[in-house]
This record gives structure tokens, C-alpha cells and sequence, in this order.
């Protein structure tokens, strides 16, 4: 009943947390999409009351004309959006999120023995001290470089050697399914502290002056402008790592760090492309596409690193499989073959004491009824067991897959 419990908060806690992601995401999107499109007003009247940029566009059966001040507007609407709970509840949901499928479970999901030995009260301390580490390190670089000149350059090149330092420590003393998602979530936490602690307190200083009648201080406007730019970078590289779990010949790679860094910098690079192709639009800047070919290239570096071995893998593990394993008299394998590496490898999790997602794997019905399931899990995606965690090996996967492709069939 426990299990049962822990998949329905983990599918809820994951919808909610897709669903404030999107509406996080795309207002993000959205506004630095206007701001790089603003063109100078041409109405005299916008002009005198203080309107640096203007967009005219259509969607959705009706016509839009957002405005952008240069300073503060001459009167405060008494309705005034503000954009932040997208942020603050992408961030709860994710962290609630990550809380139940690898705080909860330390044993299983984030320790893997082969990479870090370590108690799981050790590894909840050091996943939760990457959170907390990377945006300290973070904030210190902006608060010390952010307003000095060249300071972007200087923050930029920073904060990727940063990255990457994070993320060779994550891949080196995490389970690399749990080390992806971890630095995605250090970037994804950063960002919403962004939004937290210096955007939106930015926006509410500038309020609170406009309405005391002072001057309005321009920093508050750059700084949040800055965090605002950081964090649409972040924006690919994160949504990366939280779709990597399912894509199992990313994280266990050898160099899994490297992975994880050459798909982000693809994603951070793709991002500008989009960015910078607005104001290319208006003629404010050159074509960006060599941004958009590095990151394709770095994409494409990574899949031909990544190709299975030559030499026609599969086939040589089907030859170790039928001497380990050998076939029945038709030169195939049935249930009998299939049956004892499921006994070794998956009962544990997948049996009468335990039933993980709902799954049985010690009768043959139950079998039968997984057996797509079972063939995604442990040959297609190598997702199963678990970190690998009782050892399947490559034979006794090809076993798996010869019975599948068989027919599947069982007593």
C-alpha cells in the first residue's frame, strides 16, 4: 500500500510540476522574445509619456499592443501583474518532487556503490548541499563581477566553469540518473532564487518608489535584468537533464560528466541562437546562426561518441548469451531461460514481498503481461534494474531480448 501511495504523489507532484514548469517557461520566453522585438514608438503621444519600445502583434483571433517605459510609467495602474508564482511553484513542486523519487529512497535512486559508498543520510546532506553550494557560488560571482565592466563576459565564463566543476562532482559521487537530475535541479533552484531574492524585490523597490514620488533608481532594473537573462540560459540545459532519466545511455556512460556538459552547452547555445535571432529580425544584429550550429554540432559530436561499439555488438552478445544460456531445441528461448534471470535479478523489487509500480515478475501470467514493459526496461533502455543494482549482465539482457523477440511466450 505504501508503494501504491508513494506512485500516485509521485505522478501528481510530477503533473503539477510539468504543468507550472510550462507556465513558468513560457512567460519567460515570452518576455525576452518582447523585449528583443520592441521597436521605438512611433505615436507622438506614447513618446511624451515616457515609451521606449512598442510590438504590435496577432493571436488568438485578436490584435495585442504591449508597451514597454523606459522608467516608470507616469501613473500606476491600480491592477498590476506580477509574474513570480509560476517560478515558486515549479520550484516547491520540483523540489517536493525530487524529494519523494530520491531523498525518500537514497538506498535505491541516488547512491550507486560502484560510484560512491556512503550512507544515505550523507548523500541527502551533499545532494541537498549542491542546491544550496551552487547558488551561493553563483550569487557571489554576480553580486562581485555582475556591474564591473565586461561584467556578463566575466560572470558568463565564470559560471560555466562553475557548472562544470558541479557536474563532474555529481556524476563522481552520484548514481548517474540522480547526478543529471541534481544539476539540473542546482540550475532550476538558482534560477527561482533569482526570481526570489532579486527580481521580483527589484520590481517591488521600484514600485514603492514610484508611489512615494522619489526618483526610481535604475540598478534594480539592471540587476533583474541580468538575473532574468541568466536564467533564460539555464532555461534548455535544465530541461535536459529532467528528460535524461529516461534515456539511460546518456547517464551511464563512462564519462557521463561530459555528457551531461556537452548537452547543456548545446542547449545554452541553441537558446541564443532564438534570442539574438529577434533583434536580427529588426536588423539590430547579425545572423545567429553559428550559435544554432554549434550547439547542433555539439549534438551531433555526442551521438556518434555515444554509438554502440562496432563490429556488430548486439550479435556477439547473442553468441555469449547462448553459451550461457542455451537454446532450446528450436534455437529459441522460452520462459525456462527467461525465468531464472528475472528470479536472480528482478524479484527483489518485482515480487510477492515487494510489488514496486505494481509490478510482479515471479509467475509466468505476470510475465507474460510485462513482457513489452520488461524488454524496454532491461534491453531497449537499460533503465532496469535500477543502477544496475543486482548486477544483470549483458548476456542475461540478450536472453531477455531473444525471448521477447520470440514471441514471449510462457507455460
Amino acid at each position: 500500500m505504501e508503494s501504491y501511495l508513494l506512485d500516485w504523489a509521485n505522478l501528481l507532484l510530477r503533473w503539477v510540476h510539468v504543468i507550472t514548469a510550462i507556465a513558468w517557461v513560457g512567460s519567460s520566453f515570452y518576455f525576452v522574445f518582447l523585449d528583443s522585438s520592441l521597436t521605438p514608438p512611433v505615436d507622438e503621444a506614447l513618446k511624451r509619456q515616457g515609451v521606449s519600445g512598442e510590438l504590435w502583434a496577432v493571436h488568438g483571433g485578436g490584435f495585442y499592443h504591449p508597451v514597454k517605459f523606459a522608467g516608470a510609467p507616469p501613473q500606476l495602474p491600480s491592477h498590476l501583474h506580477w509574474f513570480y508564482w509560476e517560478s515558486y511553484s515549479t520550484w516547491l513542486s520540483g523540489f517536493a518532487l525530487f524529494s519523494l523519487s530520491y531523498l525518500w529512497s537514497a538506498q535505491t535512486y541516488l547512491i550507486d556503490p560502484s560510484v560512491m559508498r556512503w550512507e544515505p543520510s550523507a548523500a541527502v546532506g551533499a545532494a541537498l548541499g549542491f542546491l544550496v553550494v551552487f547558488w551561493l557560488a553563483y550569487d557571489g560571482i554576480c553580486r562581485t563581477f555582475g556591474q564591473r565592466a565586461h561584467g556578463d563576459t566575466i560572470v558568463g565564463a565564470l559560471v560555466a566553469v562553475l557548472v562544470c566543476v558541479a557536474a563532474w562532482l555529481a556524476c563522481h559521487w552520484f548514481a548517474g540518473r540522480a547526478a543529471f537530475l541534481l544539476v539540473g535541479a542546482m540550475l532550476a533552484t538558482s534560477m527561482s532564487a533569482n526570481v526570489f531574492f532579486w527580481i521580483i524585490p527589484g520590481q517591488k523597490a521600484v514600485v514603492a518608489e514610484i508611489k512615494a514620488g522619489r526618483p526610481v533608481d535604475p540598478i534594480h532594473g539592471k540587476r533583474g535584468k541580468q538575473r532574468s537573462v541568466h536564467n533564460t540560459y539555464f532555461v534548455l540545459p535544465v530541461l535536459f537533464a529532467m528528460l535524461s532519466g529516461h534515456y539511460s545511455f546518456t547517464y551511464s556512460h563512462p564519462q557521463n560528466w561530459l555528457v551531461l556538459l556537452g548537452m547543456m552547452g548545446a542547449g545554452a547555445s541553441i537558446r541564443q541562437f532564438f534570442v539574438l535571432r529577434h533583434g536580427y529580425k529588426l536588423g539590430r544584429n547579425p545572423h545567429p546562426w553559428p550559435y544554432a550550429l554549434a550547439g547542433v554540432l555539439a549534438i551531433a559530436v555526442l551521438v556518434v561518441w555515444l554509438r554502440p561499439s562496432a563490429g556488430n555488438a548486439l550479435n556477439a552478445i547473442n553468441l555469449v548469451a547462448a553459451s550461457a544460456h542455451p537454446a532450446g531445441a528450436n534455437g529459441t528461448f522460452g520462459y525456462k531461460d527467461v525465468a531464472p534471470v528475472l528470479a536472480q535479478r528482478c524479484t527483489g523489487c518485482h515480487g510477492a514481498q515487494v510489488q514496486m509500480k505494481g509490478v510482479r515478475l515471479d509467475a509466468p501470467d505476470a510475465v507474460q503481461r510485462h513482457a513489452q514493459a520488461i524488454y524496454q526496461q532491461a534491453v531497449v533502455t537499460k533503465t532496469m534494474p535500477l543502477n544496475n543494482a543486482t548486477g544483470m549482465t549483458e548476456a542475461e539482457r540478450a536472453v531477455i531480448k531473444a525471448w521477447f523477440e520470440g514471441g514471449a511466450t510462457v507455460p
